[in-house]
């Protein structure tokens, strides 16, 4: 009013002629004599040094809020708003103009050309890796002289001197003992080979437990743990970097080829999200909302499934049920696009040379009968107790790994157990093969040309017993007598059955790259192939039973030990992970037959149920326990009749709460609060004395913002007071500006109430994925609750060390 009056004054006593120069001297200093004041526009800066822009993180975005520490959980609701905020931004403009259009379009077509091009990506490398592997591991028992880059198949295609009964020797394939010493039998031939079968693998395990220890750390181990825990919010700085994809590959290879009882289908799974999280860079939507980020690593589990298992359909079911904490309907096509174009990718690749896009498919062509489903069921009690056997000696290992001087030297251990296996595993043909040649043996289903040990019958002409002669090979499809071969085959799946159930304990969780998905399936493929031949011999010697009259006659084909080996697979595999619908369609894939899923679910159920009695935690639950992550288990329930005041913080001991208020604070004080707690955020309140919620501010954004101001803003010292509020405070005038952080301030955090029932708060953090709630009452802030607090309380319930939670 003063100054208007005072500029009115002026210009009425020169009558609007006055001189130019003289109107302006006059109106300046009628400017320079009001009161200083920061919160008017235009205000000088301190000691009179200019105007100074007053910086607001909601009006001027700061880089780096919003994003968030390593070994942190992300804000699911923040980042899904976020999300909504950018779309319906780009909405809005693309009523606008053409180019907006093209850039909505754009924006909406982003996600399908990332999940080709991580279909495409994955699928290419799975080949790779298959390739390298089935060389590398035929590698240990010889060479190819037409090109060292054949393995033993490929050697012998093209060879005219192969016969059917040997049809893996062909000259152009030399043992390391004919290339040494120039012969192919005889003991010291056999040495030579052996000797060097353990010195490769020695050397492909060595090359990748350090490969691993020197360029990424992240790089060992299955990968399923960690990704599951990323795909609830966590944080795992490097764990899907390039890095991290290189030496996983390459590691991959060599930790499978040095025959180490494990496999590399788990790990794809890892190498697959690590395509994803890459190739999320090149679209700003993925890289910049952590949530969506999330979505395209869901879809690329389901692609790693899909490539390791030539499974599309069971990729997408095991990424839904095993490993993705959100999962929306979108998410679900985009996954099974994803799992398509991997899977077309890797047949076009052909890594087997047989069309198919693993080793170990195999159909089956005699129905099963309902009077089998005894023995399914008998597999399915075995698969139980296995799987529970085995996480809890693994996990028993593995902690004492972590506890002892063991875990300091992990390429000693390496190297020992390698040794180990190697030395084992050479003169049993069913330990010296592959996992998944293993596999692939034990499925087979025999035929009138099978020269297989396995396939070791007596030839039958009648039915007569005095008509039976002993020869490999069979001459009919029907159930036949076993002879020598056969029981010599025997004796080596149960010798490899102890080996392999005893040595996979030790070797899952060793610093290299390892997957369990193979090792589980091998136990239980040689534990069913087992009792079906020894239900094929009694249904054969007895089929005047009760029990086999009617559908076993002589000379039929009742029994089909291949399907026994799948279902007691499919056994060990739900006992050791607990998973159900998405292991049946992955076995469906595998054999392409409808005819036989129910036998499937009666094995995977049976499991299921078994092993759920000794635990409920799966082997990935367990070990996602056994580092300490954040990781609330959407399976488990809460059933302890807790309130939220008995798990909020802080206690009745404890200190009081860190708060900040809404204004009144000083950068300094702020700064000291901060430095003195090592809290991820603060709640800001109306005052000390009414303690009434405002809102939430995260730890961060609050350091990032300070230390932005004091770059940016003018006159941002530690006397400078700190203003959430949308108005700043009136000020003395030689006081320096305020420093407004409204943006960066949650208005809405979640609260419950002190008596809400811990139940229904543990269902608001799962379904929500919050990372703190805030506790009130008649709305005073009481505490506060983060997940950490729920995981600990939940551990202290189940006689669990609470303190093995180790991460926010």
């Amino acid at each position: 009013m003063n100054t208007g009056y005072t500029i009115r004054v002026i210009t009425a006593q020169h009558g609007g002629k006055e001189d130019l120069v003289t109107f302006l001297l006059c109106v300046s200093y009628v400017i320079l004599s009001l009161p200083l004041s920061p919160s008017l526009p235009g205000a000088a800066g301190v000691n009179g040094n200019g105007p100074t822009k007053l910086v607001d993180p909601l009006e001027d975005p700061v880089p780096g809020v919003g994003t968030y520490e390593d070994f942190n959980t992300i804000d699911w609701v923040r980042e899904k708003s976020k999300d909504r905020d950018r779309h319906r931004e780009i909405t809005s403009k693309s009523r606008q103009s053409t180019v907006a259009l093209l850039h909505s379009v754009s924006d909406a077509f982003s996600g399908w050309l990332l999940m080709l091009l991580v279909g495409l990506m994955s699928g290419a490398l799975a080949g790779g890796i298959d390739i390298s592997a089935h060389w590398l591991t035929d590698m240990k028992e010889g060479v190819c002289l037409n090109g060292f880059w054949f393995n033993h198949e490929h050697c012998c295609w093209t060879s005219n001197e192969t016969t059917f009964q040997e049809r893996d020797r062909c000259p152009q394939w030399k043992s390391w003992a004919e290339l040494i010493t120039g012969a192919t039998e005889g003991p010291f031939a056999y040495i030579v080979n052996y000797l060097m079968y353990i010195v490769w693998a020695l050397l492909f395990s060595f090359l990748a437990v350090t490969l691993v220890r020197a360029f990424a750390p992240y790089a060992c181990g299955s990968g399923i743990p960690e990704i599951k825990t990323i795909l609830s919010g966590f944080i795992i700085r490097g764990y899907l970097g390039k890095w991290t994809l290189i030496i996983k590959t390459i590691t991959l290879v060599l930790a499978v080829s040095s025959g180490l009882s494990l496999g590399k289908e788990g790990p794809l799974v890892h190498v697959a999200c690590c395509c994803a999280n890459i190739l999320c860079h090149l679209f700003t939507k993925y890289r910049k909302n952590e949530a969506k980020r999330r979505e395209v690593l869901s879809a690329a589990a389901a692609v790693g499934v899909s490539v390791a298992f030539g499974a599309p359909i069971g990729g997408v079911l095991f990424s839904l049920e095993e490993v993705s904490y959100y999962f929306p309907l979108k998410t679900l096509w985009r996954s099974f696009f994803a799992a398509l174009v991997a899977a077309f990718t890797l047949r076009s690749i052909n890594p087997f040379g047989n069309s198919r896009l693993v080793l170990f498919y195999v159909e089956f062509h005699a129905p099963w009968h309902l009077l089998e489903l005894a023995p399914f069921i008998l597999l399915g009690i075995f698969g139980g107790l296995w799987g529970a056997l085995f996480i809890r000696a693994n996990i028993a290992w593995c902690r004492r790994r972590k506890s002892t001087r063991l875990g300091h030297y992990p390429i000693i251990e390496v190297l020992v157990v390698a040794g180990f296996t190697a030395l084992l595993s050479y003169p049993n043909s069913y330990t010296r093969m592959s996992g998944a040649e293993l596999i692939s043996e034990l499925f087979n289903d025999c035929s009138l040309l099978d020269s297989s040990q396995l396939c070791g019958y007596q030839q039958v002409s009648c039915v007569c017993p005095s008509n039976i002669s002993e020869t490999g090979v069979g001459n009919t499809l029907a159930d036949r007598p076993a002879g020598p071969g056969l029981y010599t085959a025997l004796w080596q799946l149960a010798l490899a059955l102890v080996f392999k159930m005893m040595i996979t304990v030790v070797t899952f969780g060793m610093k290299v790259p390892s997957g369990l998905f193979i090792p589980s399936m091998a136990v239980g493929a040689i534990a069913g192939r087992l009792l079906g031949v020894g239900m094929e011999q009694l249904a054969y010697y007895n089929h005047d039973w009760i029990i086999f009259k009617g559908w076993c006659s002589p000379g039929a084909d009742c029994i089909t030990p291949g399907l026994y080996a799948m279902v007691g697979a499919a056994a060990c595999l739900g006992g050791v992970t607990r998973m159900t619908v998405s292991l049946v369609v992955i076995m469906f894939e595998l054999t392409g037959g409808l005819e036989y899923i129910v036998p499937l679910m009666a094995a995977t159920m049976t499991s299921k149920w078994v092993a759920d009695a000794f635990g409920r935690e799966g082997i990935y639950e367990a070990h996602i326990r056994l580092n300490g992550y954040p990781f609330l288990e959407p399976k488990e329930e809460f059933e302890h009749n807790s309130l939220a005041v008995d798990v909020m913080r802080p206690r009745r001991a404890d200190p009081a709460l860190a708060v900040l208020t809404q204004e009144g604070m000083t950068v300094g004080e702020v700064e000291s609060l901060v430095e003195s707690t090592h809290y991820s955020g603060f709640p800001v309140v109306v005052s000390q004395e009414s303690q009434r919620l405002v809102g939430f501010v995260l730890r961060r954004d609050l350091l990032i913002s300070i230390d932005n101001a004091r770059q940016r803003q003018e006159g941002v010292v530690s006397a400078s007071q700190v203003v959430f509020t949308e108005h700043a405070p009136s000020q003395a005038p030689d006081a320096p500006p305020p420093l407004r952080l409204r943006g960066i301030l949650d208005l809405s955090p979640f609260t419950v109430t002190d008596h809400t029932p811990m139940d229904i708060t543990v269902d608001i953090f799962r379904k929500l994925g919050l990372r703190q709630c805030l506790v009130t009452h008649n709305g005073r802030l009481l505490g506060i609750i983060t997940k950490k607090d729920i995981l600990k309380h939940m551990a202290q319930i189940a006689n669990r060390d609470p303190d093995s939670i180790l991460f926010n």
